[in-house]
């Protein structure tokens, strides 16, 4: 019943959704004043959500600060990385994967694996049955991916049945436990992420050090365009910071983090 709320609650709160909501009121309103009003307040909502320089620095407000390699000053015994969009799959007759959206994240592991950083990789998450049942999951691919790049067999663990954040902790944690009891963990997902990713793996009984990826905050000194001028791309980089939002909020309302 969580699963199903959490994404019904997923769609009607992004921003793209209220804005079209809005403007379905407004056509159905009977009220003018009403009707302009709905209609503010869907241009504004897009107006912010596509503001690349807001975006940008709601981005560095909320995501952990960027680490390097070399101030990991320990060697862990586990790094733990969460799948999610990490491998690109364009059918299920794919011979080979790409990187999705979200590499960063296994891409991060193998550094710290290669550099001594980590022993072991568990990589947790789950993909659609079919392209699980063909070894084209993302956590199945990534995992492959790691050991033609050098990384031992042995050294790469798949947790391959947990749907969302909640479920890679407690599933995890279980695996962490069984075979690496007592152990260091180093938890590896999207800096964004990672808020809530920790906070479900200390309910579940973990605590583990992070190491964030996937950075989409910027650095840098905003143009006038950048400011004034909506740019359409940055409505999806809206969307992933709005949904984690949410998540984090859910999550923190039942106790999951």
């Amino acid at each position: 019943m969580f699963y199903f709320l959490s994404k019904s609650l997923d769609f009607l709160l992004m921003p793209f959704s209220l804005a079209l909501l809005l403007l379905i009121y407004a056509l159905l309103s009977k009220k003018k004043s009403r009707a302009r009003g709905a209609v503010g307040a869907a241009l504004l909502i897009l107006y912010l959500s596509a503001n690349s320089y807001l975006v940008s620095r709601a981005y560095n407000w909320w995501e952990y600060p960027y680490q390097t390699i070399a101030s990991v000053r320990q060697t862990y015994d586990v790094g733990v990385v969460l799948t999610g969009g990490m491998i690109s799959v364009p059918t299920l007759k794919a011979d080979h994967p790409s990187f999705g959206n979200h590499a960063d994240r296994f891409l991060q592991a193998y550094l710290l694996y290669k550099a001594g950083k980590i022993r072991k990789i568990l990589i947790s998450g789950r993909d659609h049955p079919a392209f699980m049942a063909r070894n084209l999951g993302d956590g199945q691919l990534a995992a492959a991916l790691l050991v033609q790049w050098g990384v031992a067999p042995g050294d790469v663990l798949l947790e391959g049945t947990s749907r969302n954040t909640r479920e890679n902790a407690l599933n995890s944690a279980a695996i962490l436990k069984e075979k690496f009891p007592g152990g260091k963990y180093l938890l590896i997902t999207s800096s964004f992420h990672l808020r809530r990713s920790l906070g479900c793996f200390e309910k579940a009984g973990i605590r583990a050090a992070s190491f964030p990826s996937d950075f989409y905050g910027g650095d840098f000194t905003p143009t006038v365009r950048q400011l004034l001028v909506p740019d359409p791309e940055v409505l999806g980089y809206t969307h992933l910071l709005w949904h984690e939002w949410v998540g984090y909020a859910v999550y923190k309302l039942m106790g999951y983090c």
